[in-house]
């Protein structure tokens, strides 16, 4: 097949997939697939029985965008808190819906605790360690009845780290038998799927609707990643949780979750997405969430804040102004974005530059909303300012900063209309 061959059958490829559309489930007040905006998801660090510091953490995620956040419920003790880390966050006015994250005992901490499973807006099961043995369907349909009782959604949840043994081993025997066998990957990857198609139908059997249940096949590796997401949605319409689990940290982690998760939501796969980074010690959690909120808005699927389009700089910009500008706007957007959605309509979807010499400068200032195109090294700082194309004023001198963020805050207070 040429390169133009086989480019065209993967144009072909990806335009059929932007087609699918899976089921529709509510989790609180957030809607997930059926055409709904991908939704960005966190999860906490903190020891879930702490109620008080957990309610404060994911108060801090849902500031900075996270719109469901994931807890762990792994003993008594969390279990208990769960209904005072609801309690306080609706005191903080802070509404975000709440998973719980359940692994091995979640049978028994749902029905001994009522009231966490009643402030959950969701359960994640995972079907490798739900149980084992005789005790895996049982356990396994227990937690989907507690489910069903409090009228809650779930996600079944497979990772390759924890995959359920009995599946793979049926998947090997039956492999092994084949004429021609497949790779162990091929193997893996089957049993992954097969793992969460098969929790999910007894799910339905046991009498769950099938538009409350989520589906994730979560795995380390980029390429295997994108070859199970692209074989699993081509075999279910669950809304599909995307994340590169154990992506790792910093910038590893960064280019790992968003090679992956690009490739699939390019190809319309993909209704909620995770970006699980390892912080630094004692970093912020909430990096996953900025990460997760720029891929999408850089992919042009979703708006969340203004972002600034800035030169990586050359020989032309020695100075650090133009870098100290860009990072000094950056900043400042996003912490008057927690303000702007609160009282106007589409100031999210604002773009702005900030150009370090005269060769790209104007021309990329023209083709944002609001620009500002510096002289470069060894100039007296002398920057044009354009809006929507015009330029409009010249800053020079020591207060450039200020007076361009004046500019901005002008530019949304007569661009972008009051909400009600």
């Amino acid at each position: 097949m040429t390169l133009r061959a086989r480019f065209c059958v993967e144009i072909n490829y990806v335009m059929t997939l932007q087609q699918t559309i899976t089921r529709r489930v509510r989790i609180g007040d957030v809607l997930m697939g059926g055409g709904a905006p991908i939704v960005v998801q966190a999860m906490t660090n903190t020891d879930t029985a702490d109620a008080l510091k957990t309610a404060i953490q994911v108060a801090e995620l849902a500031r900075a965008g996270a719109e469901l956040v994931r807890i762990t419920v792994n003993t008594p003790e969390a279990a208990a808190a769960v209904p005072e880390i609801r309690a306080q966050l609706d005191r903080m006015n802070c509404h975000v819906p709440l998973i719980g994250d359940f692994h091995y005992n979640g049978h028994r901490l749902l029905t001994d605790y009522p009231a966490c499973a009643e402030a959950l807006a969701k359960f994640r099961i995972n079907p490798g360690n739900v149980g084992f043995g005789k005790k895996k369907d049982e356990q396994f349909s227990q937690m989907i009845e507690l489910a069903i009782r409090y009228n809650k959604p779930v996600r079944i949840g497979v990772n390759w780290g924890s995959l359920d043994q009995s599946v793979l081993a049926r998947v090997m025997d039956e492999n092994a038998r084949k004429e021609t066998p497949d790779s162990a990957s091929d193997v893996m990857r089957e049993a992954l799927i097969l793992s969460a198609l098969e929790s999910a139908a007894l799910a339905e059997q046991l009498g769950l609707p099938g538009d409350r249940i989520v589906l994730s096949c979560k795995v380390s590796s980029v390429q295997d990643l994108i070859a199970v997401y692209r074989d699993l949605a081509s075999r279910c319409d669950y809304p599909l949780h995307l994340g590169l689990t154990e992506a790792g940290m910093g910038s590893k982690g960064i280019v790992a979750s968003t090679a992956a998760m690009a490739v699939l939501l390019q190809e319309g796969i993909g209704d909620t997405i995770r970006v699980s980074l390892t912080p630094e010690p004692n970093g912020s959690r909430t990096l996953e969430v900025q990460v997760a909120q720029e891929l999408l808005q850089t992919m042009g699927l979703r708006a969340f804040t203004p972002l600034v389009t800035a030169c990586p700089g050359c020989g032309r910009t020695t100075s650090v102004f133009f870098q100290e500008l860009a990072s000094e706007v950056q900043t400042y957007v996003r912490h008057k974005m927690l303000v702007w959605r609160e009282e106007y309509d589409g100031v999210e979807n604002m773009t702005l530059a900030v150009m370090g010499c005269i060769v790209n400068g104007p021309g990329e200032s023209k083709h944002a909303n609001i620009g500002i195109s510096l002289p470069g090294t060894g100039e007296t700082p002398s920057a044009p300012v354009f809006e929507d194309g015009v330029k409009t004023v010249t800053l020079r001198g020591d207060n450039i900063a200020n007076e361009f963020k004046d500019i901005i805050n002008r530019y949304v207070e007569r661009t972008y209309q009051r909400k009600a």
